[in-house]
C-alpha cells in the first residue's frame, strides 16, 4: 500500500516545475496521467523534454531512442495519454477525466485555461472537491502575471544569482546560476506540500481550492537566512548580501578550502562546514593549531564571521599541510563536519549513495534496463513506488479513458479520428 492509493492527479504540466511535483505523487502512490499533445504534422507531440537531448535513452539496438534523459528524470511513475485541448472534442475530454480526479495540475500561461473551457471555476462547478495547482512564473496576479517564466529568469529576478557564485572582487567573480533549476525544482516541492494541504481540505469538507504556485515567489521564499538578513538589519544598515563564492555569510569556518596536491601534483580541495564553537576548537586540535580556539576573535562564532578575513587566511595555510585523505579520516574521526566535492560519477559510485538505493533500475518498452535517480522518500509503512517507468507518448490513452470513463473501443477510435486524442 502507498501513502497516496485512491488519489487520481490529472497532470497538464509541461517540463519541470509541474512534472517534478506530480512525480512525488506519483511516487507516493496517486495515479498521475500525463495529458501530452498528439503528434502533428508540424510537432512531435509530448512534452517537450522528451526531445531536450542528447543524451537519449539507448534503445536494444544500441541507437538514440526518442526519449532524453531529461524527461525520464521527471517522468516515472506516470501513465501518459494524449489530448489535444485546442479541440473541442479533446476539451470535453478533459472536463470528463476532471469529474473523475482528486487534483488537476497546469502550467500554462495565466488566462490560458479558462479559453479552453478548462479553468477552476469551470472545473469546479463540474466537481465541487477538486484541487486545481496552477503553476507559473510569476502567479495569477501582479503586474507580471502574463510575464512567461523560466528559471534561469527567476534565479535572476529573485536574487539568487546576486548571492551565487564568486566575489567581485576575485577572479571568476560575477553573477552565477545554480547548476540545475532550482526555482523550478523547489516550486515543485512546494506545490507537492500545498497539494497534499488542499486534499486533506477537501476529505474534511468536501471543498477543493486553487493552489496558486509562482517560480518568482518561491524563489524569494528561498533565499531562507540571507533573505532575513536583509529584512532584520540588512535594510536599515544599508548593507545587502552579496556574492561570497562558497563562503557561508553566517558561519566560520564554512566553505572550500584547498588541501596537499595529490600524488600527481593535482590540487585538492575539501569542503569545511564547522557550525558551532565546540565543532571549531575540534578543528582546531586536529589542525594543530589550539590557540586558535581560545582567541578572544575566533572563540565565538559570531567573532568568526566579523574576522572572517583575518581567520581564513590562517586556515588556509594549515590546511594545505596535509591530504586529503588524511584531513577528512581526521575530521571525521573527530566530528567535524567535513568532506569531499565529488564529481557525479564519484557521487554515484559512492558506497552510501549505493546502499541507500539513490538509484534504481526500470524495466523500459525501449529497453531491457534503463538506471534512473529514485526518490528520496523513505516510509517505513508506506514506501514509495517503484513500478512504472517513464511512459511513452500516449502510451496508456485506451487504458485509462476505460478506467476512468468506461470508454468503449469504438470511441477511443472516434476520438482517434477527430484529432482530439
Amino acid at each position: 500500500m502507498n501513502a497516496l492509493d485512491g488519489i487520481r492527479v490529472l497532470d497538464l504540466s509541461r517540463v519541470l516545475a509541474g512534472p517534478w511535483c506530480t512525480q512525488t505523487l506519483a511516487d507516493l502512490g496517486a495515479d498521475v496521467v500525463k495529458v501530452e499533445r498528439p503528434p502533428g504534422k508540424d510537432h512531435p507531440g509530448g512534452d517537450d523534454t522528451r526531445g531536450w537531448g542528447p543524451p537519449f535513452l539507448r534503445g536494444r539496438d544500441g541507437g538514440d531512442t526518442a526519449e532524453a534523459a531529461y524527461y525520464l528524470g521527471a517522468n516515472r511513475n506516470k501513465r501518459s495519454i494524449t489530448c489535444d485541448i485546442a479541440t473541442p472534442d479533446g476539451q470535453a475530454l478533459i472536463r470528463e477525466l476532471a469529474a473523475k480526479a482528486d487534483v488537476f495540475v497546469e502550467n500554462y500561461k495565466v488566462g490560458d485555461m479558462a479559453r479552453y473551457g478548462l479553468d477552476y471555476a469551470t472545473l469546479r462547478a463540474i466537481n465541487p472537491r477538486l484541487v486545481y495547482c496552477s503553476i507559473t512564473g510569476f502567479g495569477q496576479t501582479g503586474p507580471y502575471k502574463d510575464r512567461a517564466g523560466y528559471d534561469f529568469a527567476i534565479q535572476a529576478m529573485g536574487g539568487l544569482m546576486s548571492v551565487t557564485g564568486e566575489r567581485d572582487d576575485l577572479a571568476g567573480g560575477g553573477p552565477q546560476k545554480v547548476g540545475v533549476a532550482v526555482a523550478d525544482l523547489f516550486t515543485g516541492m512546494y506545490a507537492t506540500v500545498a497539494i497534499q494541504a488542499a486534499l486533506r481540505h477537501a476529505e474534511r469538507t468536501g471543498e477543493g481550492q486553487h493552489i496558486d504556485m509562482a517560480l518568482l515567489d518561491t524563489q524569494v521564499a528561498m533565499l531562507a537566512n540571507l533573505g532575513a538578513n536583509y529584512l532584520v538589519r540588512g535594510r536599515d544598515d544599508g548593507k545587502v548580501p552579496g556574492r561570497a563564492g562558497n563562503a557561508h555569510a553566517n558561519i566560520v569556518p564554512y566553505q572550500v578550502f584547498e588541501v596537499a596536491p595529490d600524488a600527481r601534483g593535482e590540487a585538492q580541495y575539501i569542503i569545511l562546514a564547522v557550525g558551532n564553537d565546540g565543532q571549531f576548537a575540534k578543528f582546531c586540535a586536529v589542525a594543530g593549531r589550539p590557540e586558535l580556539a581560545t582567541d578572544a576573535r575566533f572563540a565565538q562564532n559570531q567573532n568568526r564571521v566579523r574576522h572572517r578575513d583575518v581567520l581564513v587566511p590562517l586556515l588556509a595555510e594549515v590546511l594545505k599541510t596535509r591530504g586529503k585523505a588524511d584531513w577528512l579520516a581526521a575530521l571525521e574521526a573527530a566530528r567535524v563536519p567535513c568532506g569531499p566535492i565529488n564529481n557525479l560519477a564519484e557521487v554515484f559510485a559512492d558506497e552510501h549513495v549505493r546502499s541507500r538505493q539513490m538509484v534504481r533500475t526500470w524495466a523500459h518498452p525501449l529497453a531491457d534496463a534503463v538506471d534512473l535517480v529514485a526518490s528520496p522518500i523513505k516510509l517505513g509503512a508506506t514506501p514509495v513506488r517503484n513500478d512504472l517507468p517513464p511512459p511513452l507518448l500516449g502510451e496508456h490513452t485506451a487504458d485509462v479513458l476505460n478506467e476512468w470513463l468506461d470508454v468503449p473501443p469504438a470511441r477511443v477510435a472516434e476520438l482517434q479520428r477527430s484529432g482530439a486524442i
